[in-house]
């Protein structure tokens, strides 16, 4: 959900362009009159791609817990008689499908991280380029803060947060600059963190900021991501209908992982593939589509967040 694909919507806004549109389109096979579900809106890239393979009967149901992804459906697709959307976390998918009325779906699109919008929004608090409060949470009405959080955890568990959830070296650290700085002045604003980091001797990667690692991990932790996310791969892949199809974009390390686990403990491997379990001990009811597939070179080049994406996908069979 972070990045732009090399081909623009032309419906899209500007500042956002779905991530490996095609090949997720591709992936998805979507039938005019098959009823998919889009578990991560965002700003509708994928959802309108997808509307426009489907036919009067075809039916589209979008999730996303951000008010103003929320916001923008009602705008961007409330007139479409075949679109339905509620605001949820993707991990209550089985509570919009209940609602739908809908039993088995054709097809699933999980489009993971950051929207573009989230990012250049500063109030939004999840860019440490742009100076804002340190919020960090994909829904502001629900949860707390990065910046309540950082006030009251103790030093271990942010250190913990930070190397799991950012595999940042300097984890104890950064956890020990930010209980000594809280100590006079509490973290408030998303430069105050992002100067903190810097300060740490961070070493700073290629095209990346200091704090990636940071911020990656406070959202991740204030958000919950990662347990979102393997509840609500179990519960798709339990609503797919035969022939039906779960296709994840993922763009770090940790979330690319849980996917693999979850359809290595379904899906017959890939021809060629050794590293998951063999066809003879994989359980029958799923199989992998192709392999993991990765932006082009063009789509890097027209948005540099599209880099770090991957895409899986795993098909339930008969």
């Amino acid at each position: 959900m972070t990045a732009g694909a090399s081909r623009r919507d032309a419906n899209a806004p500007a500042a956002h362009l779905p991530v490996l549109l095609e090949e997720a389109l591709a992936a998805l096979a979507v039938r005019p009159d098959g009823r998919y579900l889009d578990a991560t809106y965002g700003r509708g890239g994928h959802s309108a791609a997808i509307l426009r393979h489907l036919g009067t009967e075809g039916r589209l149901l979008a999730m996303d817990r951000d008010p103003e992804a929320a916001k923008a459906a009602a705008v961007r697709h409330g007139g479409d008689s075949r679109f339905l959307f509620y605001r949820l976390p993707f991990a209550a998918l089985d509570e919009a499908l209940a609602a739908a009325g809908w039993d088995e779906i054709d097809g699933v699109l999980f489009d993971l991280g950051v929207s573009s919008p989230q990012l250049d929004d500063p109030g939004r608090g999840f860019s440490f380029t742009h100076d804002g409060p340190l919020d960090l949470r994909m829904d502001p009405d629900s949860g707390q803060s990065a910046a309540a959080w950082l006030k009251t955890a103790g030093e271990q568990e942010i250190a913990r947060v930070l190397k799991e959830y950012g595999e940042e070296r300097l984890a104890r650290r950064i956890a020990r600059a930010i209980v000594s700085r809280r100590a006079s002045a509490p973290l408030e604003t998303t430069r105050q963190l992002a100067d903190l980091v810097a300060g740490c001797g961070v070493r700073r990667e290629p095209g990346k900021h200091p704090a990636t690692r940071t911020f990656q991990a406070l959202r991740i932790a204030v958000n919950d991501e990662l347990r979102q996310l393997d509840e609500a791969l179990n519960k798709a892949l339990g609503k797919l209908a035969a022939g039906g199809r779960l296709v994840v974009i993922s763009f770090h390390s940790l979330e690319d992982r849980l996917v693999k686990r979850a359809f290595a403990r379904v899906a017959r491997p890939a021809p060629g593939n050794r590293r998951l379990p063999p066809r003879e001990t994989a359980p029958m009811g799923y199989r992998l589509v192709g392999r993991a597939l990765r932006p082009q070179a063009a789509e890097i080049a027209a948005n540099p967040r599209a880099r770090s994406a991957v895409l899986r996908a795993v098909e339930r069979i008969a």
